[in-house]
């Protein structure tokens, strides 16, 4: 039987409901929910907003041995009429839109992570969002269900003049995910795929190896050099480094506050040395990956590699050392899991070591964070912003009535928003 939109819609919201009944009435569950409240500073939380705390904690928290969301546990536990939808949530994405319109039954938005535009309809009445206009940003929850994207939540608004800090969000998230870049968007993946290939020509014929073995001094200028077509002498760009140790790079913590100015500053500001490897992996891109040769050194001698344990744990727990690198570096050296497991003191067979570590490259095809970035249009938008200050008001050229919507798409009239004198 086909059901009318406004069912659909009313089905949406029972199995939400119904989740949340399964949330009440699980020991296990409803003991780890209490906790999560307590950590989000959410004790006192009044009834009315519970959902902000709950939607949340249904889409990202994983508990138990096997890491389970809690949709999975419903699914794998709970027979509901609601099947089918619980499982299309699974799929939900949560990211940052820009409002492109204001539709009689929904939104028009354009996702600034993955570029791609949707017809979202919202779970409530549309007189429910009169605050939210076209120019406007929304952090938002979707998922698909039967063709139809739907709107399970909006966490937060941000304003027309705000752009600057939505692109920075989005790119924030990339850096933490790349893949999201095309999640749910097969053309950008193929654009990507597309962007390596060429790039991947290009590394060849302007270096003559896929890996470059330097400084964080170095680094810098040779990937300029790959980027903008020039000729460079590697000669004096080797890494040279006589004691291999590992040790913490504190400019190498990607936070919200500093990601974008260690992006435009680059591996030569930062203060200590040490070395670095620029390669390229035929299939995912561009890498620079810091100690790499000192990661290589504990395989021909540990014993001489001061902090030889934390550099295997950082190439094993960094999500940004793909699997490649391991198996490149495993090929070179037969001893490598022998090591790995003397270091770890485990027993480990390179399949237990990439599903213990490496899980999401196993599940996901992943491609550099800095081949994502490179066909990004938000990460292009917010490093023009960055490196060239722009003016904050938009320039207005045609002549606009005092008491006529403004351009810019706040929904407010001209002269009460950048017609303000």
């Amino acid at each position: 039987v086909m059901l009318t939109q406004i069912e659909i819609v009313t089905n949406i919201n029972n199995a939400l409901k119904e989740i949340f009944e399964f949330i009440q009435t699980n020991k296990e569950i409803n003991s780890d929910f209490e906790e999560y409240i307590k950590t989000v500073a959410a004790g006192n939380i009044p009834i009315n907003q519970v959902e902000k705390v709950f939607l949340p904690y249904v889409f990202e928290r994983r508990i138990g041995e096997n890491s389970e969301s809690i949709i999975e546990k419903i699914l794998n536990t709970k027979t509901s009429k609601f099947q089918d939808i619980i499982k299309a949530f699974t799929n939900a994405q949560y990211s940052i839109f820009e409002i492109k319109k204001v539709l009689k039954n929904g939104f028009e938005l354009l996702n600034l992570i993955n570029e791609k535009v949707y017809n979202i309809i919202p779970l409530t009445k549309m007189t429910n969002f009169r605050g939210i206009y076209s120019g406007q940003f929304i952090v938002a929850r979707i998922f698909e269900y039967e063709g139809q994207y739907y709107i399970i939540e909006i966490a937060n608004v941000l304003s027309h003049s705000q752009a600057t800090e939505a692109m920075r969000y989005a790119v924030m998230r990339l850096v933490q995910a790349p893949e999201l870049l095309y999640l749910d968007n097969p053309e950008k993946e193929n654009e990507i795929k597309a962007t390596i290939n060429d790039m991947y020509s290009k590394f060849i014929k302007t270096f003559n190896k896929d890996i470059i073995l330097t400084t964080n001094k170095h680094a810098d200028e040779i990937i300029g050099a790959f980027n903008e077509d020039s000729e460079i002498d590697l000669s004096d760009k080797g890494s040279n480094i006589k004691n291999y140790k590992f040790f913490h790079v504190k400019e190498l913590d990607n936070n919200y506050n500093n990601f974008l100015e260690n992006s435009v500053g680059g591996f030569s500001s930062h203060q200590e040395v040490y070395d670095v490897a620029v390669l390229f992996d035929k299939d995912h891109g561009l890498y620079a990956i810091p100690f790499y040769e000192t990661f290589t050194k504990i395989f021909e001698n540990k014993d001489e590699v001061e902090n030889a344990k934390d550099c295997v744990n950082y190439f094993l727990t960094n999500d940004s050392i793909p699997i490649t690198v391991l198996d490149k570096i495993s090929a070179q050296y037969p001893n490598f899991m022998q090591t790995i497991n003397e270091i770890l003191e485990t027993n480990y067979t390179y399949e237990d070591l990439l599903k213990t570590y490496k899980s999401t490259y196993l599940k996901n095809k992943l491609y550099s964070s800095a081949t994502v970035l490179f066909c990004s249009k938000a990460f292009s938008q917010i490093f023009d912003v960055i490196t060239e200050p722009q003016s904050e008001k938009p320039q207005i050229t045609q002549k606009i009535g005092r008491n006529e919507p403004c351009p810019c798409g706040s929904g407010k009239k001209f002269k009460n928003c950048c017609g303000k004198e």
